[in-house]
């Protein structure tokens, strides 16, 4: 784990009231706390002017760093969803190139490559047949029985 991880994963340590260990508690504290500081800090400071107007009010690092992830992953996840739904409503029309069509369906796929959804080149290809168009049966099923 880096120096900085630990501040976004781990909790402040507490410590009992030993006296013989309050001393190096005290030193281990604070010497916690200065780096969490610098590490918040760091956070804070690469976050737009609005950004960081919203996230100044947290106090620890990792309350900000699990405050800021959740909100984008959310989003991530709502992203990705998206795509999804757009990959699997798409329908070719007969009244539109079927070649275009295609294209703006690849682009479809390709954004869920680079989400990290991995779809093989198979089912990418078995799909696209699937989506064409009506006008296109007698091509559909002979793509679909075709051996190679």
């Amino acid at each position: 784990m880096s120096n900085m991880e630990k501040f976004l994963k781990d909790d402040l340590p507490i410590f009992g009231e030993d006296e013989e260990d309050a001393i190096t508690a005290f030193n281990i504290f604070e010497a916690w706390n200065n780096s969490d500081f610098l590490c918040h800090n760091y956070i804070l400071n690469n976050l737009s002017n609005k950004l960081y107007e919203v996230y100044s009010i947290k106090k620890m690092t990792k309350e900000l760093w699990e405050s800021i992830d959740h909100k984008y992953k959310t989003e991530d996840a709502g992203g990705k969803k998206f795509l999804v739904a757009k990959f699997l409503n798409f329908v070719m029309v007969y009244s539109k190139v079927v070649v275009n069509q295609v294209q703006e369906f690849q682009l479809i796929i390709d954004c869920i490559l680079v989400e990290g959804m991995d779809i093989s080149e198979s089912f990418q290809v078995a799909t696209i047949i699937e989506k064409l168009s009506p006008a296109w049966n007698d091509f559909k099923n002979y793509l679909k029985h075709k051996r190679k």
